[in-house]
């Protein structure tokens, strides 16, 4: 029960935090980079008092002390783009993009020789590929901020693609809840540079109510339950269990924006290029669910 609750809480969580970030960000709301700097370094206050009491240990070794570093700063720069990106496009749109990270993670880590490439990898990362430009021709013709801003949601996919193989080369073993609070002070203090120079104002007074809610649902349950969540599944179920999550949170956060974004509304022409990206996800995963299900060669 508990692994089943965990599963639905990241689901859910992850798929309503792409919209958060446009109430956060909003009009009458939290500027931009200030926004994501305060979600992470609440976040990491927390989890860095969740390491103290519960007495985890933290990186072992100084290799491991850079790694968590770098990442969390590669991090910062995929949040940052993040947001940015949601200036000026609804999240649903920017949740479809990052929903092809485990496609270009694995192009990067054949690259680095971290794991082999197959053909079916590349063929897939090239369907979502495909389909990112028909989003960006499709978003051109509406305005060219928002061609613009869907280059920087993909600048955030390949900063993504890029922590996470520091992440798995480098810090793989160091205690989850640590090596996170680590990971996500970095990424603020990275993130704290581009918002000392934001104007207006940096935090609205007072305090608007709903941009902080969006920004408290962010911090706690974005990046501290969800997380938790997290960690628990790949503890007790397979990878190819929890990578389902990836399809998941688009599907539902392009629901949500249907249902509630008013600003920004996407047309028939967006739908197909998002499709195209998803079915590309789709591709990729559905192989390694089927050579996971099959086990090794004999």
């Amino acid at each position: 029960m508990a692994v089943v609750l965990c599963y639905l809480a990241c689901a859910l969580i992850w798929s309503t935090t792409w919209f958060a970030i446009r109430v956060c960000i909003g009009e009458g709301g939290y500027a931009t980079y200030t926004a994501v700097a305060l979600r992470f370094a609440i976040a990491a206050l927390i989890l860095i008092g969740m390491a103290l009491l519960w007495g985890r240990p933290g990186p072992r070794t100084r290799r491991q002390a850079v790694a968590l570093v770098a990442a969390g700063f590669l991090n910062g720069l995929a949040y940052g783009c993040v947001y940015r990106a949601e200036e000026d496009l609804p999240g649903g749109l920017v949740a479809v993009l990052f929903g092809t990270l485990p496609l270009f993670t694995a192009l990067g880590a054949a690259v680095f020789r971290i794991e082999k490439v197959r053909r079916v990898d590349v063929g897939a990362a090239a369907l979502s590929l495909g389909g990112m430009v028909v989003l960006f021709w499709d978003r051109l013709s509406v305005s060219p901020d928002q061609a613009l801003a869907i280059a920087i949601a993909v600048t955030g996919v390949l900063a993504s693609v890029a922590y996470s193989l520091v992440m798995k080369r480098e810090a793989g073993d160091v205690n989850a809840i640590s090596s996170t609070a680590t990971f996500l002070s970095a990424a603020s203090l990275a993130l704290w540079l581009p918002a000392l120079a934001e104007r207006p104002p940096r935090i609205p007074l007072p305090l608007p109510l709903a941009p902080t809610l969006a920004l408290l649902y962010l911090t706690l349950l974005g990046s501290v339950v969800a997380f938790a969540c997290y960690f628990y599944l790949l503890r007790r179920v397979r990878v190819v269990t929890a990578s389902t999550l990836v399809l998941i949170q688009p599907i539902i956060a392009l629901l949500v924006d249907a249902l509630w974004e008013e600003k920004i509304r996407l047309v028939a022409r967006s739908y197909v290029g998002a499709a195209i990206t998803i079915a590309g996800v789709v591709v990729g995963l559905t192989w390694k669910w089927r050579a996971a299900a099959a086990g090794p060669a004999k």
